[in-house]
């Protein structure tokens, strides 16, 4: 549901106040531009995402219909303007909604590499937080975005499916393979440090 404060903003730009506008990029520019620098893993191709979010986004304003918050609008935006950038230089990109089989059978791995259950001295160190930034850059970017998304910027998973075009039960496989390529991908860097990593299980 939208908010009270998101209607009225969104009333304003469709009216075309520029005052709105003003507020409209202050509010989100650094959520934006945070997402695309994760998505695009530079500066150049971030503020260029930035830049056409922004653009399209005025453009589309009068087709804003409050069905979401401005915020997951915006972020829908931006993850396509991202996705479109980076399917210029992934362009052989597998599908990745399959199911990953264990070597049991089971469909679902029960462990899952988590940011949050590190160690706390081992996230505050530079060279652990590169190695885990290079992680997330190297996923494939319908993985990528999924992830960031859903556990970096903290979305539901509903919120996660509404902003990527997805369903639920998609963005949940995708959210699954992005744990389990990133938890194989840090787990030899991780088994030589001196703090052994922590998994959770899959809820």
């Amino acid at each position: 549901m939208v908010s009270s404060s998101d209607a009225e903003l969104a009333a304003r730009l469709q009216a075309g106040d520029q005052a709105a506008y003003a507020q409209f990029v202050d509010e989100h520019s650094g959520h934006v531009y945070r997402l695309a620098l994760r998505m695009m893993g530079n500066e150049a191709d971030a503020e260029d995402v930035l830049q056409e979010t922004f653009l399209s986004a005025f453009k589309s304003i009068d087709r804003f219909e409050a069905r979401s918050s401005l915020s997951t609008w915006l972020y829908r935006i931006a993850s396509n303007a991202a996705l479109m950038r980076l399917r210029r230089y992934e362009p052989d990109q597998v599908s990745v909604d399959e199911p990953v089989e264990r070597d049991d059978g089971d469909l679902l791995p029960r462990q899952f590499f988590d940011f949050c259950c590190l160690p706390e001295e081992d996230l505050l160190r530079d060279e652990a937080r590169a190695e885990m930034d290079r992680a997330v850059d190297e996923l494939p970017a319908t993985l990528r975005s999924v992830f960031i998304l859903r556990d970096i910027e903290g979305l539901s998973t509903d919120e996660t499916a509404n902003t990527l075009n997805l369903s639920v039960s998609a963005v949940k496989s995708r959210l699954m393979r992005a744990r389990l390529k990133l938890r194989e991908r840090l787990s030899e860097y991780f088994a030589h440090e001196p703090a052994a990593v922590h998994v959770g299980d899959e809820e």
